[in-house]
């Protein structure tokens, strides 16, 4: 692997030109992005070693790895532009919060006779801000890198022992970023992600909006709530700085799986609400902390 192009320049996409640049990696970092401050901006973080100008140079690119590090929409317009364009060599993979539609997109226009691989994956890692002036080289140090391959591409859990050479490659270069590798069904990994990182995004960004809509007009309880509002606060609402440019195209690619997570919890909350007055409530409270303090196998 001699040069790498990161497609999306801003936190992420500038996170993984410093991972590489720390883990020692000699080749080229090429970036693009449709944000001229962004890409500057990752270029003078040494994210970066030069850009490129216009959309055309990017499917013209002679990369060995394309990494796409754009919200997910722009993923799979990018899949479609690309495919045509690149040779059998070139391995493209994505950082992409969902995974199903990518994956399909992926087993129909990858992968066949002179066209490229495409690698769908998933870094679970980030920021509620975004940019790359927010970029680390540690980002994704102990966090979880999921690859959801298509079907039989490999097996959930497994690596496929003919998986292309540049696909095994960037797995390993993925480990040398301190990411703790794993497989996952692409449907899978969107269901399962629709809970763990999803519902809690748009959880925290209804608080958060409810916040505002209840003490914007009041600028004294509004200066009351900020200036009383605890490390719980500050945490439960954290995520709800995050940008909608992302999350949309979450939201639109995993709709299914959300609304069934956002559903339930709708239900467990009119339970918990119902029970203030009674004993369950207690009984909540102990399911809750045995989520975090009960060992799991």
């Amino acid at each position: 692997m001699k040069s790498v192009l990161v497609v999306g320049t801003g936190l992420m996409g500038a996170s993984v030109g410093l991972a590489l640049k720390a883990g020692g990696f000699a080749g080229e970092v090429i970036g693009w992005d449709a944000r001229a401050e962004e890409l500057a901006e990752a270029q003078r973080r040494g994210a970066i070693d030069r850009k490129l100008a216009g959309r055309e140079a990017v499917s013209e690119t002679d990369a060995d790895v394309v990494v796409l590090a754009t919200p997910v929409l722009a993923i799979l317009d990018w899949m479609e532009r690309l495919a045509p364009a690149l040779k059998p060599h070139q391995l493209v993979t994505d950082l992409g919060s969902t995974k199903a539609e990518i994956a399909a997109r992926a087993q129909r226009l990858f992968g066949r006779p002179g066209r490229a691989e495409f690698l769908p994956g998933h870094p679970m890692a980030g920021k509620e801000s975004g940019g790359a002036a927010l970029a680390e080289a540690t980002l994704f140090q102990n966090a979880v890198w999921l690859f959801a391959p298509p079907a039989g591409e490999p097996k959930a859990g497994e690596r496929n022992a003919g998986e292309p050479e540049s696909a095994q490659a960037w797995r390993e270069t993925v480990k040398g970023f301190g990411a703790q590798v794993r497989e996952m069904d692409p449907r899978q990994h969107d269901e399962v992600c629709a809970w763990v990182s999803h519902l809690p995004q748009l959880l925290s960004t209804a608080i958060s909006a409810l916040l505002e809509d209840q003490f914007a007009a009041d600028a004294e309880g509004m200066a009351a709530v900020q200036a009383i509002g605890g490390r719980a606060l500050r945490e439960i609402t954290r995520l709800g700085s995050s940008p909608y440019s992302m999350w949309r195209d979450v939201a639109l690619t995993n709709t299914e799986a959300i609304a069934a997570a956002l559903w339930a919890l709708e239900q467990r909350l009119a339970h918990v609400r119902e029970n203030l007055r009674t004993p369950e409530l207690r009984e909540q409270f102990s399911r809750a902390n045995r989520f975090r303090t009960s060992p799991r196998s």
